[in-house]
């Protein structure tokens, strides 16, 4: 089994993938005109703009819901298995692909919102519908539907649930039989409660678990400032092939730091899509924009703020692909957040295993919230017209269980599953918001020439020749407006 999953994460993963995931985003990136430069300032002002309806979650509730999905596992035990296969070259590289990744984010978060849809009182849309109806390939929505079910319900989902049992058994002895029912109540409580209770608890959870994280990376640079300008030549030196002991594994640190930079802050892959979808904005490129800064809080500010950790202590070690060690400073250490729990513990004894257990926690379990979201947004486009409450309830059951699985079983299972997921998504992804860049980049154009009149921007999809943007066209949006 083990092999044979590895085999498809090869295929899934191989250069091509590499090559194909940078060429977009630097297609975008040239084509936005580098919107995610120009436009920072924006960015954080359309942050905090806005306010939640009877349909739809505010600007930043949307900011929190994707940013549940993008800090997650990834952020802690990614970073520290892109630095153990890829060395500190890595950590460029997933800084690069979060820069490049931002035009990509952009892109398909406001294709979301252009081509959203209101069904049982609430916003839905995301790749799925995009593609329905941006292209007009109903079966390559219908293909990336399931594709996305399974990542969500079945396939990504356990390295999250796997790393929150694994940190608290490492920092508490708890055993993980326990962690994985306490989840799956705490779980079940939110996700039978709708959109509108997820929303609400990723808006106070994310901010405060994000910002305690990156207040404890300060801690420890404070500490080991001397340290600052060796481990950032260090980062560069290896992502380069300068450096005399990561020079040779040039290509591991480009392929583990595009992997886990995307795994992490999930730009390109769809996923940020569907909580974009349910904001409500008067212009899609205002939620856009906000998604396209959220991937530079994920990966420049959490990432980074773990990989400064492993790499300011020196808790880390690095693999060859021969299996040989470049670096072995945690002997029989496996690759995860005990790199992160081993470098907090050097600095603060006794703080370390428990700090990052309850991160992690905290990280993942607002993950797993997210991917509940996004399975639910794409039965939703399935079902579409018929009765949706027994799949519903289906999918809730089929989570809750992998939720609870995924907590018992070895962790390189669990992440070899979810590169799968991963891939599949992002491959199918990709290709839609390539072929589907055009409205995109009108609405862009159309929200800057409104912004520059000094107007808050409003969306008219008739006037930019956009068609099959049908909420925007409707009778309910131009009623609501006229009131605004």
């Amino acid at each position: 089994m083990a092999d044979f999953v590895g085999k498809i994460v090869e295929i899934l993963w191989s250069t091509p993938m590499i090559i194909f995931c940078i060429g977009v985003g630097l297609f975008f990136s040239f084509m936005t005109r580098f919107l995610q430069v120009r436009h920072i300032k924006e960015m954080v002002r359309l942050m905090f703009e806005g306010k939640s309806s009877a349909a739809g979650v505010s600007s930043f509730q949307a900011l929190a819901l994707s940013l549940s999905g993008r800090v997650g596992t990834g952020n802690i035990a990614g970073t520290a298995t892109a630095i153990a296969f890829g060395g500190p070259g890595a950590v460029f590289w997933m800084w690069a692909i979060a820069f490049i990744g931002a035009g990509s984010a952009f892109v398909e978060s406001t294709l979301a919102q252009i081509y959203k849809e209101k069904k049982d009182g609430e916003f839905r849309g995301g790749p799925a519908y995009y593609i329905e109806k941006g292209i007009g390939w109903k079966w390559y929505g219908i293909i990336f539907s399931i594709a996305t079910l399974l990542a969500m319900s079945l396939l990504m989902p356990g390295i999250q649930s796997n790393s929150i049992a694994i940190g608290l058994e490492n920092a508490f002895g708890l055993n993980t039989y326990i962690t994985a029912t306490v989840i799956v109540i705490l779980l079940a409580i939110i996700i039978f409660g709708g959109v509108k209770r997820i929303a609400s608890v990723a808006q106070y959870v994310v901010p405060f678990m994000a910002i305690a994280y990156i207040l404890m990376s300060l801690i420890i640079i404070a500490v080991n400032i001397g340290e600052l300008p060796e481990v950032l030549s260090l980062i560069f030196r290896s992502a380069f092939g300068f450096d005399s002991a990561f020079g040779g594994i040039i290509g591991m640190a480009i392929s583990w730091g595009v992997k886990r930079g995307i795994y992490s802050n999930e730009a390109g892959q769809g996923t940020g899509a569907h909580a974009a979808a349910a904001a409500e904005v008067s212009h899609p490129a205002k939620q856009g924009l906000v998604q396209a800064f959220s991937v530079y809080i994920d990966t420049l500010f959490v990432c980074s703020a773990t990989a400064f950790m492993i790499l300011f202590t020196g808790m880390y070690n690095t693999q060859a692909p021969d299996g040989s060690f470049i670096i072995n400073n945690l002997q029989g250490v496996a690759a995860g957040p005990e790199y992160t729990q081993a470098a907090i513990e050097s600095i603060l004894p006794g703080f370390g295993a428990g700090f990052v257990g309850i991160a992690l926690f905290f990280f993942a379990f607002t993950t797993i919230m997210a991917y509940y979201y996004m399975a639910e947004t794409n039965i939703a486009y399935l079902v579409r017209n018929r009765n949706s409450k027994i799949p519903m309830f289906i999918l809730k059951v089929v989570l809750l269980g992998t939720v609870f699985y995924g907590c018992v079983k070895t962790a390189s299972l669990a992440w070899a599953l979810g590169d799968i997921g991963l891939g599949i998504m992002v491959w199918l992804n990709l290709i839609a918001i390539v072929i589907l860049s055009k409205p995109a980049l009108r609405a862009l154009k159309d929200y800057e020439a409104q912004r520059k009149q000094g107007l808050d921007p409003v969306f008219d999809p008739t006037k930019l020749g956009i068609k099959n943007a049908d909420y925007w066209e409707s009778d309910d949006y131009k009623k609501r407006e006229k009131v605004s």
